[in-house]
């Protein structure tokens, strides 16, 4: 959980915040999310969600496609002993990332946005909220 200001250096570096740290382990894996943001899964949570997308059947165009797309940006990472990590090119350019980013907690993975896309994800989303609480409600929660 939380939501973390932090931003890149020159060579691509970012600050893993001190309360993710921990529930990532020794390495992780970063891929590109939804909403142009870059999804962080602990190892154990990726070995889980990996077998998932195996078991996804290769005869559905909509699934190899899904599956292409979040495998072929997936790469695993460590920390430095800065507790930095090196976001790779490709994935920073997908997700926008610049200088400043927004990292959060989200359940089992942690995503990291672009300052400005997340700005704006947020506000259409808190405007959008009580009708999306609505919607999670008819979903059991």
């Amino acid at each position: 959980m939380g939501e973390f200001q932090h931003s890149i250096d020159e060579k691509g570096r970012m600050i893993v915040p001190a309360r993710f740290r921990d529930g990532l382990g020794d390495h992780f894996v970063i891929t590109k999310g939804l909403d142009n943001c870059l999804f962080v899964y602990p190892m154990e949570e990726w070995l889980v969600l990996e077998e998932k997308l195996r078991a996804l059947p290769f005869t559905k165009a909509d699934a190899r496609a899904f599956v292409r797309f979040f495998l072929s940006g997936a790469t695993e990472c460590e920390l430095d002993r800065q507790g930095r990590i090196l976001l790779p090119a490709n994935l920073r350019e997908y997700a926008q990332l610049d200088k400043d980013v927004v990292v959060i907690g989200v359940s089992s993975r942690v995503e990291i946005w672009s300052k400005v896309v997340w700005e704006e994800y947020s506000l259409k989303a808190s405007q959008e909220y009580e009708g999306l609480a609505e919607k999670v409600v008819d979903l059991g929660i």
